[in-house]
């Protein structure tokens, strides 16, 4: 009999594919990852039981998602077509790492997950399982013609729950799909997938609306040591945290109950599908606000310039799937070293869904308050800077030069509206 390791997650999908495989002889081992969804873990690991499972297993890995996952986003300022902070990308190579160890641990050599056809979820678990293990075998339900044939799409799979006895939370009349975990949660399908339809308030369920967030704000200290937050102290609450763990979980905290970390955006899938996506990540909106913001002081120029052309990079290799990669170790080592001297502390304004920089303060400091002041001259010598700008104009002049004696200058330029 195959032994099958499946990334379960006890929603619908895994369930019915559990179900599925154990029909069909599998002896299917079910992987649950504690990766900081509010859901009850231990009914999971029952339910795998229940629907036929021959073991199930439940594994905290929360705080290697922060340290080795979350904190190396921040450093990379991480963000995804400008606005997705990449939730439910960096937890999945994480999950299939600790999948293909399991895998090797009980002695199998089939590995699965419930991830579509039509989805990113999919390139991320088997990229990370080929990566780890390129003699491990992958069984994907989506992408199997019987299973196919079977099930068209949720309704066939809340049907099927129905007539095997399977518990799922999925309904004909709200068929959501959403995928949580510490960093985030996301909603997609069902009345979601018309992109002119706003989500109601209801669909949220992690942050508060920013309308009705407190009314008074939240004032936080983040202390920064190569680039990574290793203390918050929270000025209103007076808590002081310094463990990476339950320091991002209080910025999670702070961030939903003053509305910080919406986003509801159409995004563009690996798999060349445009997707809408409604997002709630209010800790890390507020780390990376911060990080920005201490960068900016410590930071050189011309190693900011460098590093924000790899930032949008960074961000697509992890929503592709690459994590474990020769180009993200070569993009890893870059930003670790940009990192060595974002040293300091932002102090911050959390208030009804804005996170303001109240000010920042750090020790590897490169402003110089004298050298930029309009008051005192402060070293600087102001008459270099003519030579400076007309060094800098050569190349308009010659430009324009050019333009003019094919009677396309400035003046025409300005005439049309340019």
């Amino acid at each position: 009999m195959d032994k099958i390791i499946l990334a379960y997650s006890g929603g619908l999908d895994t369930s019915i594919i559990l179900h599925w495989l154990v029909a069909r002889g599998h002896d299917v081992i079910a992987y649950v990852a504690d990766v900081g969804q509010d859901e009850d873990l231990e009914a999971a690991r029952a339910k795998a039981l229940k629907t036929g499972a021959s073991k199930a297993f439940v594994e905290d890995l929360k705080r290697e998602l922060v340290t080795d996952y979350v904190f190396p986003a921040i450093k990379a300022n991480a963000v995804y077509e400008g606005r997705y902070m990449l939730g439910t990308a960096l937890a999945r190579p994480l999950i299939a790492k600790r999948q293909v160890e399991i895998a090797h641990r009980e002695g199998a050599r089939l590995v699965a997950h419930g991830a579509t056809g039509k989805g990113n979820d999919q390139v991320r678990f088997e990229l990370t399982y080929h990566a780890l293990d390129p003699t491990i075998k992958v069984i994907s339900p989506w992408k199997d013609a019987a299973f196919l044939a079977e099930f068209q799409g949720r309704s066939d799979m809340i049907a099927y729950a129905n007539r095997h006895g399977i518990e799922v939370k999925a309904s004909a009349d709200r068929p959501y799909s959403e995928d949580g975990n510490l960093i985030h949660i996301s909603h997609e399908s069902g009345i979601l997938e018309d992109p002119r339809t706003a989500p109601e308030e209801h669909v949220f369920s992690l942050t508060r609306s920013p309308q009705d967030a407190p009314d008074r704000e939240t004032r936080l200290s983040l202390h920064f040591k190569d680039g990574i937050p290793v203390r918050v102290v929270d000025e209103t609450n007076g808590v002081d945290e310094s463990d990476p763990l339950r320091l991002f979980l209080h910025m999670n905290k702070v961030g939903a109950e003053n509305g910080v970390g919406r986003v509801d955006m159409v995004e563009n899938r690996f798999v060349g599908i445009k997707s809408r996506g409604v997002y709630e990540t209010p800790g890390m909106t507020i780390l990376r606000a911060a990080h920005m913001d201490i960068e900016g002081i410590a930071m050189d120029r011309e190693v900011m310039r460098l590093r924000d052309m790899l930032a949008p990079k960074f961000a697509e290799i992890v929503y592709n799937g690459f994590w474990f990669s020769p180009e993200m170790d070569f993009l890893m080592a870059a930003i670790d070293k940009s990192q060595e001297v974002i040293d300091g502390i932002v102090h911050l304004s959390i208030y009804k869904g804005n996170v303001t920089v109240r000010g920042r303060e750090s020790h590897s400091s490169l402003y110089d308050k004298e050298l930029s002041s309009m008051d005192i001259e402060g070293g600087f010598n102001q008459q270099d800077s003519v030579g400076f700008i007309n060094i800098h104009a050569l190349r308009l002049e010659a430009h324009n030069a050019i333009m003019t004696k094919q009677g396309k200058g400035v003046t025409d330029f300005m005439r049309n509206g340019r």
